[in-house]
């Protein structure tokens, strides 16, 4: 650990030389990790606290699982880097590994991030069409307060005004329509209104022409934007509409995927759903090496070859698809399938984080939704009005939690005025004991803060 003369040092440094993501509060003691292990982490000032959002909600393993830097550290010693113009072992095993996942033939472009991965898939996308015959499809459709990154495509699919204000205009293209979010719903106080915002995607299909429209992209979950929850019946509606108008169905699985909800991927609660790109980040490594992929179906990658130079993808990476990133991921779906991971989240999730909703009983908590290891719970001043509540209320709940040890998100930087969801998503390996400790801070808390 480091002594307090060091600590001292640091900070001075972080103030004078660090550009943090999302803040730049020079005048704070920023939270300098030491050390980590499983669920927790111990800052350099010798606090404890449990990550109750997994780092960026992806670190789904927990720190410091040996076996995951062996891993790493036996590929690096043989094979240190190889691009993947070319090809390695660990990016050909863990291709054919993510298709056994997906249950279906799937064809995987490697990157370094979500971002990336939802790059490569809005040009795999518009390419796969000008080659199936179709180059008026060029058009995506997105859901308000979705997250799908912050690269400048990523960023247009994106429709969280406070992330885009200044960044604007971004790349045109992309159309935004309501989400399925039944507590605020565009389509009024309806028991269906989930299937109406998705039947809303067909009328905007039809109303832009489908020969224009190329995808859909979505979150089986909203996770970033408020952690929104919709009916299973949801995304195979979507499905059904992308189907008739030979749209194809992107589905973003950053946050969702690799157990996060209790299904290897978010998409797999819905019946009758199979994606025609994938996009993958986050737990697919637990945090432990950066890598994004995106998975396209086999009906995508045949279009993509051929011997005439024209067909192929235009697109590298010199990163992407890193031989030690790959053996990492290699690694961690190994510990997840050995552990049972999917199947503990969600007996878990049920037994023990579901207490969370609880919490409804509280007048200024609106609503708490849930999945997994991924809940929010939206702050209102009141029930009747569902009017948000005040940051300083948000921000008493996020510092309490924080001094009983407990590191809990919200969703910063979305809508505007609207920022008013906390976030809990611990690691997926947190044990009973880490649990049960998260669950009855927060509502200490709750009972605490007036």
């Amino acid at each position: 650990m480091p002594t307090e003369v060091d600590v001292k040092g640091l900070v001075e440094k972080d103030k004078e030389y660090l550009w943090h993501a999302m803040h730049q509060n020079k005048s704070a003691h920023p939270v300098i990790a030491a050390q980590g292990e499983g669920a927790w982490f111990t800052d350099a000032d010798g606090n404890k606290y449990l990550d109750g959002v997994s780092g960026l909600w992806c670190l789904n393993l927990g720190h410091g699982r040996k076996e995951i830097a062996q891993a790493a550290y036996d590929q690096m010693v043989n094979v240190s880097y190889f691009p993947l113009t070319l090809s390695h072992v660990p990016a050909i095993e863990l291709s054919a590994k993510i298709s056994e996942l997906l249950k279906a033939p799937y064809t995987t472009f490697f990157s370094n991030s979500g971002s990336e991965a939802n790059e490569t898939a809005f040009k795999i996308a518009r390419q796969y069409h000008a080659q199936n015959g179709n180059p008026g499809k060029y058009k995506f459709i997105s859901r308000y307060r979705a997250y799908h990154g912050s690269t400048l495509g990523a960023l247009s699919a994106t429709a969280q005004a406070n992330r885009r204000a200044k960044y604007d205009p971004t790349v045109p293209g992309f159309l935004h329509v309501p989400p399925p979010y039944s507590y605020r719903s565009s389509f009024g106080d309806q028991p269906n209104s989930d299937l109406m915002a998705a039947d809303y995607i067909d009328e905007v299909i039809n109303w832009e022409g489908s020969e224009t429209v190329a995808g859909v992209i979505m979150e089986p979950f909203i996770s970033g934007g408020g952690v929104i929850v919709p009916s299973k019946e949801y995304l195979t509606r979507v499905a059904e509409i992308c189907k008739k108008h030979d749209v194809l169905l992107i589905i973003d699985e950053v946050v969702s995927g690799f157990g996060r909800t209790g299904e290897m991927f978010g998409y797999m609660h819905s019946d009758n759903v199979q994606p025609d790109i994938i996009t993958m980040a986050k737990g697919l490594t637990s945090g432990y090496a950066p890598l994004g992929a995106t998975a396209v179906s086999e009906k995508i990658y045949s279009k993509f070859q051929g011997n005439d130079g024209k067909k192929h993808f235009s697109h590298v990476s010199t990163y992407g698809g890193h031989p030690a990133s790959c053996a990492v991921a290699l690694k961690n779906i190994e510990i997840i399938e050995r552990e049972g991971i999917v199947d503990r989240v969600a007996r878990l999730s049920d037994s023990i984080l579901s207490e969370l909703r609880e919490l409804t009983a509280i007048d200024k908590v609106g609503e708490v939704r849930g999945v997994g290891f991924l809940y929010g719970i939206e702050l209102v001043e009141d029930k009747e009005s569902k009017t948000p509540a005040p940051e300083e209320y948000i921000n008493s709940i996020i510092a309490a939690c924080k001094d009983k040890g407990l590191i809990i998100g919200r969703n910063g930087d979305t809508i505007p005025g609207y920022s008013n969801v906390l976030i809990i998503a611990p690691p997926l390996s947190s044990t009973e004991e880490d649990l049960h400790f998260v669950v009855d801070t927060i509502k200490e808390v709750f009972y605490s803060v007036q």
